[in-house]
C-alpha cells in the first residue's frame, strides 16, 4: 500500500465531524454504553440476588448479559456510519475532497473502529463493576478468574462487531440491508444454532467473540482464539468493503 493512501489527521478529523453531526450515527454509538450497562444494572438489581445462577450458568458471561443488547447498537453504529455515504450522492462529495478511495475508506474504518473501541472499553468496565454491585453474595470481583480479560475483551468484541457491520455496509451499500440481515441472525439464528456445542456454530462471529467472556471454554475455541475468529470475520468484511469502494462507481 502506498503511503499516499494512508489516513491523515485532516481526513480522520473530517470523519469524526461526520459522525458527530449525524444524530442517528452518534446516538447509536452512545446507545452501546447505555443499552449494555443500563440493562445489566437493571437485570442484576431485579434478579441478581434471587439465587445462584439466576442470570446464567456462567457467572462471568452473566456479568455481561447487557452486551446482548449493546452489540445491536454497535452493529447499528457501524452500519449507519457507512450507509450515510451512499445517500444523496454523499460519496461523490467525499471523493471530491479525498480523491484517494483507499485513504477515504481506511480513514472511515479507523474512525469507526477507534470510537467503537473507546466506548466499548468504557462500557465493559462500567457494565462489570456496576452490575456486580447489585449481585450481593453472588458477585464476582476483579480478582476472580477471567474478570479483567472479559472487561477488556468485551470492548474489543463490540468494536469488532461494529467493524463487521461497517464492512458489510460498504459491500451492500445499504445499512438497512445489513441491519435486516445481522440483527435477526444474532438474535434468532445464532441463538438457536448456538445451542449446539462445538461444530460450525462456535465459529459464528458473535458466538466466537463471546468466548472472551466465559470462564470455561464452550467448544473448541478458547477466549482469545474465539475473539480472533470474530476479528477474521470483521477483517474479511472490511476487505470486501475496500474492494467494493475502490471498484464501484460513486
Amino acid at each position: 500500500m502506498s503511503t499516499t493512501a494512508l489516513p491523515t489527521r485532516p481526513v480522520l478529523h473530517a470523519e469524526w465531524i461526520k459522525i458527530r453531526s449525524l444524530r442517528g450515527t452518534f446516538w447509536s454509538l452512545i446507545a452501546v454504553f447505555v443499552a449494555t450497562a443500563g440493562i445489566q444494572v437493571l437485570t442484576a438489581a431485579a434478579i441478581g440476588t434471587a439465587e445462584e445462577g439466576s442470570m446464567g450458568e456462567d457467572p462471568l458471561l452473566a456479568a455481561f448479559y447487557g452486551l446482548n443488547f449493546g452489540q445491536i447498537a454497535a452493529i447499528a453504529f457501524g452500519a449507519s456510519a457507512f450507509s450515510n455515504e451512499f445517500h444523496n450522492n454523499a460519496l461523490r462529495v467525499t471523493l471530491t475532497s479525498v480523491p484517494d478511495r483507499t485513504r477515504f475508506y481506511l480513514s472511515k474504518v479507523l474512525t469507526v473502529g477507534g470510537l467503537a473501541l473507546l466506548v466499548g472499553q468504557v462500557t465493559g468496565v462500567v457494565t462489570f463493576l456496576a452490575g456486580q454491585a447489585f449481585m450481593g453474595q453472588y458477585a464476582i470481583g476483579l480478582g476472580d478468574e477471567g474478570a479483567v480479560r472479559a472487561m477488556v475483551g468485551s470492548g474489543v468484541y463490540l468494536a469488532l462487531m461494529a467493524l463487521f457491520a461497517a464492512g458489510l455496509t460498504a459491500i451492500l451499500r445499504s445499512g438497512t440491508a445489513v441491519l435486516s440481515m445481522l440483527i435477526p441472525f444474532i438474535l434468532i439464528v445464532s441463538f438457536v444454532v448456538g445451542e449446539v456445542v462445538g461444530g460450525i456454530s462456535q465459529y459464528l462471529p458473535d458466538r466466537a467473540g463471546q468466548m472472551i467472556m466465559r470462564i470455561e471454554p464452550h467448544g473448541e475455541l478458547g477466549p482469545w482464539t474465539g475473539l480472533g475468529v470474530t476479528a477474521l470475520w470483521a477483517l474479511a468484511a472490511l476487505a470486501g468493503g475496500l474492494l467494493a469502494v475502490r471498484r464501484r462507481d460513486a
